[in-house]
This record gives C-alpha cells, structure tokens and sequence, in this order.
C-alpha cells in the first residue's frame, strides 16, 4: 500500500475518532427539542435558547422547522444539527416527539453511535421509553440518561435509578448527583471529581446557566441538610457498586446518569462534557453481507432519512446520509448499491435545523444532505469502489387506514405529486386498493398523527385539500398472488398493493378476524 494511502487512510481514522454521533430519545413532552437548543447554546452555535416558557411561549426551536411543529410546539420529524464542541464534531440527531412517528425514530437509531434518553423527573420511565431503551438494547446502542426537569417537583433519585435497574435491565450508573430534592435544585456533586458545581438560571432562562464551583466544606455550610441528604445517597451509590464502567457502558448494558434541567440550562454543560469524553466515535460497522465495514475503508454511507421542502425558499427534496467510510467529498461519483448506477454529489450540504450550507467533505459520523436526490430512497446505500450493502432500515406494520380524496379535479397532478413526496419520505405508506383505484389511494400508518401531517403538508407544499375517510381496519400482514386470490373470497377483508414497492398487504379489521381466516385457509402466506 502507497504511503499515500497510508496517510489518506489515517487522516480518516483520526477525523473518525473527532466524531460523536448521537440521537437524542424520550417520551413525548420529555424535553427533547429543548435539550437540542441548549446543547447547541453550550457549544456557542446559537445565541438563545429557542424554548423557554414550555410550549404556550415557546419559540420555534431550531430543529423544528415545520410549521405544524411550531405552532403545536411538538417534534414530528427528524432533525440533524452538527456544531462543534472543545475540537469534538457533534452530530446530533433531534427525533419526533409523538409515538405516532415511532418508525422514523427508529430508522435515526441506525445512524448514531450513541443515544441520550431524557426522562422527565415527575414521571419516570413512561411507554415510549421503556420501547426505545428496547431498541437501543436490541441494537447494542450505548444510551446515557439524563433525568430531566429537576427544578421541578419529581420523584426521590433514589427511587428512580431503582427504577431503570428494575424495569429495563440497565444498570444505572450516576456521574452526577442532585443537591436538593425535585423542584429544589442547588447544584449537582461530580461523582468523578468530588467537587460541587452550584446552578443558578439565568434571568429569563435563555442563556447560559450561572455556575459556581465549590468545595466539599463550602457546600455542606451552605446547604446543610441537602447536602448531607445528597452524601448519604452517593454513600449508598458507591456501597451499591453504581460506579461508571466504561466497558459495560459500551457494551449497553449500563447507563450513565446526570441531572438537570434543560429548559433552564441546567446541567447541560456536563452532559455536553461527558459526551465528548466517553460517548463512542464512528466504529466499523456490520454490512448485509455479515462483513464489518471499517471507518477507514473507501468511502461508503447510507440514506436513513428523507425530507422535502424543510426551507420554503428551497422547495426541494434532501436525502440525509449518514457517512460509514471514508472521506466524502462533495462532486465525487459514488455508486448506488441497489441499482449499479453512478450518483453525482454535486449539491452536498450541512443541515443545521431548516438552515444549510455548503459541505466540501465530510468523514465517518457525518450526516450530509444530499439535495435534489430523487433517485435515492430510505435505506440505500451509496458507495465507492468495491460494493458495499448496508442492511435494509426498520420497517414497521401499519396499524391505521385512510382513503386520501381531493374534490377539486384541477388539483389531481399536484394530489398525485404531492402523494409520491410523501410515500418516498416514509411520512405515511401509499397503498393501492383494486376497488378504489388510482383516484383514490389509502393511507397507512403507524400513528393517526401521521394522516395530520400528511393532510397539513399537502395543503401547504402542495396547495391540494384532502378528504380522509377512515378504514376499518387494525392489522396488516403481507400475501402473495395466491392469497390475494383465496381472500377475494372473505368479507371484512382487502388486499392492497403497497406503491413503493409493490408488495400485497392483506388488511384485516383485528387479530381476531385475521386469525379465523388463517385458520380456515392453511395454505394461506401471511407475514406480519
């Protein structure tokens, strides 16, 4: 190998190792977005926290850039941020904050190397949580905790790192303790360190919280009961052996935890800290076909997201690209692994919220946009030299149906538009029914919330007004030719053709009623 090579293939394992990819995960109303603002306010890549009243006043944060986003003050897309942080290149990943768009959560879990989950102090470990830890865990996901909103009334600490030990299975382990209760925040105690850092919020909660390092002796005269409550509990943490452990950290099966308030900017300054410091960079990754794919190899990445129309002054299509190998570099040929075909990267952008620049290059753990890319589709993977196939994104059953109609026939092209856009994005699943036809095509979805987001982006990309009229239909299975035959015979019963790919689902009104049928046609293929 040529020692430019060599150097080449150096420089990339170094610019690797500068990276720290991670999605931020939680309940809904658990904080997300606003943990996003002011991670980016510490690292000085924005002036002002966009959240700072809880939704009735809220700005609208940087990564929600949908209008239907700011005025709910809800996350229901995917957002990517990159901003740098003590000569670390931070990619941050901001995901829905409804359950309904669970499925686009889940595709962004396959672009990080890392995840923090939020919990709420009050409520603890809620459902959306208790799924997504699954799915970090399933993945081998790294995930840190951090244990949101103590400035206000919660639950004992105690009880919730009992909590996360007894009903996920991760052991949690503390690298920040709270002086004074839920709703009485003075500060947090670094386990590491032993020090105390005092956290007051600044006027208004926008900026940077104030903090004042103080010693052990200091605290303990100024806080007296409180501190000696929070000693006494790290006591108990250390008898307990809740000590950091790099290893199992990695490994998923531990959890670091910290405390604070992200609304006011409260302990963001550390979680920051510790994400650098013990947060995992960009690492070889599995292929499809079983091999490992090493951040060094020749440049290779796949597209986990799509989105369209993000900025209105750039009414075009992005495909975001999380980079696996290599050094990317913007107009470079690359190949698109389904299909052989070369792809252009001439229109390569950095993706900061609903704002965009340029990118020239870019290395493992990147995400880039690639703008206008309408021959790529979630999941592909795109590649130079030798071929490379990453396996094929989650993919979830739909669980709600919908016939999309539009009254006013002159705005039909723009309907028929619109409905591919939205199918390519994986905003709902576009199906074809025999008895409806092309004029009427159905939506499924994982969530009813998705139908709202279908139906206000058609109206406002799109200008077309759409009727839906709901389904009655709970469950959905793939079928083949000969099923679709045998159930032409059944009531209650349909099959349709998924667009994208043109694969048969049979529908059915619940489990009950898919399972008689099964039950009387044993020959029948049904794959759910």
């Amino acid at each position: 190998m040529s020692q430019n090579v060599l150097a080449s293939a150096s420089g990339v394992a170094v610019q690797a190792s500068r990276r720290r990819t991670f999605a931020v995960i939680s309940h809904p109303d658990a904080g997300k977005s606003t943990m996003t603002e002011a991670l980016a306010l510490h690292a000085r890549v924005i002036g002002q926290a966009g959240a700072v009243h809880g939704k009735g006043d809220r700005r609208g944060v940087v990564s929600d850039w949908m209008a239907m986003e700011q005025q709910r003050g809800i996350s229901v897309t995917s957002a990517a941020l990159q901003f740098s942080y003590r000569d670390t290149v931070i990619n941050l990943l901001d995901t829905p904050g409804h359950a309904d768009f669970s499925e686009d959560t889940y595709r962004v879990l396959t672009a990080v190397d890392s995840a923090v989950m939020l919990l709420d102090a009050a409520k603890g470990l809620e459902p959306q949580t208790l799924k997504l830890f699954e799915v970090c865990r399933q993945r081998g996901i790294p995930v840190m905790t951090f244990i949101n909103k103590w400035d206000r009334p919660g639950h004992d600490a105690l009880a919730l790192m009992d909590e996360i030990e007894q009903r996920i299975g991760l052991k949690p382990t503390p690298l920040t303790w709270p002086v004074g209760i839920a709703g009485q925040f003075q500060g947090v105690i670094d386990r590491r360190t032993g020090t105390f850092v005092r956290m007051e919020r600044s006027p208004g909660g926008a900026d940077l919280a104030i903090e004042e390092e103080m010693d052990p002796a200091e605290a303990a005269k100024r806080y007296g009961a409180d501190w000696d409550t929070a000693t006494e509990e790290l006591d108990l943490l250390a008898m307990t052996g809740a000590d950091h452990d790099q290893e199992t950290f990695l490994a998923a099966t531990s959890t670091p935890v910290l405390f604070g308030a992200a609304v006011a900017n409260l302990g963001v300054r550390q979680l920051l800290n510790i994400l650098v410091e013990l947060a995992p960079p960009p690492a070889a990754r599995p292929t499809a076909a079983g091999t490992d794919q090493p951040v060094d190899a020749a440049f290779s990445g796949f597209v986990f997201k799509m989105q369209a129309n993000m900025n209105r002054a750039h009414r075009d299509q992005v495909a975001f690209m999380r980079i696996c190998s290599g050094r990317f570099e913007r107009g470079m040929i690359v190949t698109h692994a389904g299909t052989g075909k070369p792809f252009a990267t001439k229109y390569a952008q950095q993706i900061f919220g609903q704002g965009r620049d340029t990118i020239d290059e870019a290395y493992p753990g990147d995400v880039v946009g690639l703008v206008n890319a309408t021959a790529l589709g979630i999941g592909d993977t795109l590649h130079v030299g030798e071929r490379v196939q990453f396996p094929p994104l989650p993919s979830f059953p739909p669980e709600h149906f919908a016939v999309a109609r539009t009254s006013d026939t002159s705005t039909f092209k723009r309907f028929r538009r619109g409905i591919e856009q939205l199918d390519g994005e994986g905003v709902v699943q576009v199906l074809r029914s025999e008895q409806r036809g092309d004029q009427a095509p159905v939506f499924a979805a994982v969530g009813p919330m998705q139908f709202e987001v279908a139906a206000f982006r058609l109206e406002t990309e799109f200008g077309v007004k759409v009727q839906l009229d709901h389904l009655p239909y709970e469950v959905a299975a793939r079928t083949d030719e000969a099923g679709r035959e045998i159930l032409r015979t059944e009531s209650n019963v349909e099959v349709m053709t998924r667009v994208r790919d043109g694969a048969l689902l049979a529908v059915f009104p619940h489990r009950w009623r898919m399972r008689t049928v099964a039950g009387r046609h044993p020959e029948l293929r049904l794959d759910t």
